[in-house]
């Protein structure tokens, strides 16, 4: 199995130098763990974990650990000058949407300004050879229509974070066209994924954090939104994702310095009522009502069209809506009731199911 996760990504992250942004979030542990394990030489730059547990400091992973914040320039650009990575993966944000109604200002300051700090760090960082720059299904002006969106579609949004991140694209594609041009720059590529779920998550205001808060509390989580639609999807999936987008970047292929959606298949669309039923299943303690009180205002519906990534890269998600929600579960149970942390298992798991699956990352 070692061998198999070494030579996913026909081995191009092995013995490279690899900066993530936010490597010490959900997302940007997850990114790190893979990308250790696919031998590359990974360096993190983040603030400190913002919950207890998290899912960083579980893993006890030996890579080079910045402590920094994206806000302070400077500070960003001597991390990138000591480390010289070939290739940025941008995780670093304010993720959370109902936290950016109370912090608008730290939002946008961390979210968009903090992206120019990263690019303007990799402009007069040589090494640098690709930069991928995430985002989020929730940069797109959602009209709440009953289709999914495509990346040549209108940006937006309603709340701060979700008008932040179609900030951030607009700041990506202005660094691409204007001022990441010259032969000597790398090639930036963006990339949007839908609600992620998978061990590790401890953040507020999150479906299955909370419900596993509620569990610990012995009380039933209350729910804002019980039929709003989402396109769920594990981790691993969207991290693939990232990683094949990465691989073409650095191999210099610059149809792909662009923006990208990689979202669930069809079935990952599913309502919040459904992602609790599924996961009771695996965990019948769960218990869940439903809030009369007025919510912040979130979209009832979002769905993300996949097909350029699909055709183009070769991407497909691994784990179905069944099966993300089920590794979901398990991570949580095996934490809460024996202590082990199984992330290095189940990456091990899902790479073993894409490579049966023949996906094009994971076939040598």
């Amino acid at each position: 199995m070692e061998v198999l996760a070494l030579n996913a990504f026909r081995s191009v992250y092995r013995g490279r130098r690899v900066l993530v942004t936010g490597h010490t979030g959900f997302k940007g542990s997850w990114l790190s763990l893979w990308l250790h394990t696919l031998g590359a030489e990974v360096a993190g730059l983040a603030l400190d974990p913002s919950t207890e547990p998290s899912h960083w400091d579980l893993l006890k992973l030996p890579i080079k650990d910045h402590r920094v914040d994206i806000r302070d320039e400077l500070a960003v650009r001597r991390v990138l000058a000591e480390e010289r990575p070939e290739i940025v993966f941008h995780l670093a944000a304010q993720p959370l949407v109902r936290r950016s109604y109370r912090e608008p200002v730290t939002t946008w300051g961390t979210n968009v300004m903090g992206t120019v700090h990263v690019l303007e760090a990799v402009r007069h960082t040589p090494d640098v050879r690709a930069v991928v720059v995430v985002t989020s299904d929730k940069c797109y002006e959602n009209r709440e229509r009953p289709w999914a969106y495509r990346e040549q579609d209108r940006l937006g949004g309603h709340d701060p974070y979700s008008a932040s991140k179609a900030a951030t694209e607009l700041v990506s594609a202005s660094y691409r066209a204007a001022l990441l041009q010259q032969t000597s720059t790398p090639l930036l590529a963006t990339a949007r994924g839908g609600n992620v779920i998978g061990g590790g998550d401890w953040s507020e205001d999150r479906l299955i954090p909370d419900l596993v808060r509620s569990l610990v509390a012995a009380e039933p989580l209350v729910i804002r939104s019980p039929h709003a639609t989402r396109p769920w999807q594990h981790v691993l999936d969207l991290l693939s994702g990232y990683l094949l987008l990465g691989q073409r970047l650095l191999a210099g292929d610059d149809t792909c310095a662009d923006p990208w959606n990689f979202g669930p298949e069809g079935d990952g669309n599913r309502t919040v009522e459904q992602v609790l039923g599924t996961l009771s299943r695996t965990w019948p303690q769960l218990r869940w009502e439903v809030t009369s009180t007025p919510q912040p205002h979130e979209a009832a519906l979002l769905q993300l069209d996949s097909a350029k990534a699909k055709v183009h890269l070769g991407w497909r998600p691994v784990w179905d809506f069944e099966k993300a929600v089920h590794h979901t579960g398990v991570w949580y149970r095996r934490l809460m009731e024996t202590g082990d942390v199984p992330s290095a298992d189940q990456l091990s798991a899902y790479v073993a199911d894409a490579a049966d699956s023949q996906q094009v990352w994971a076939t040598t």
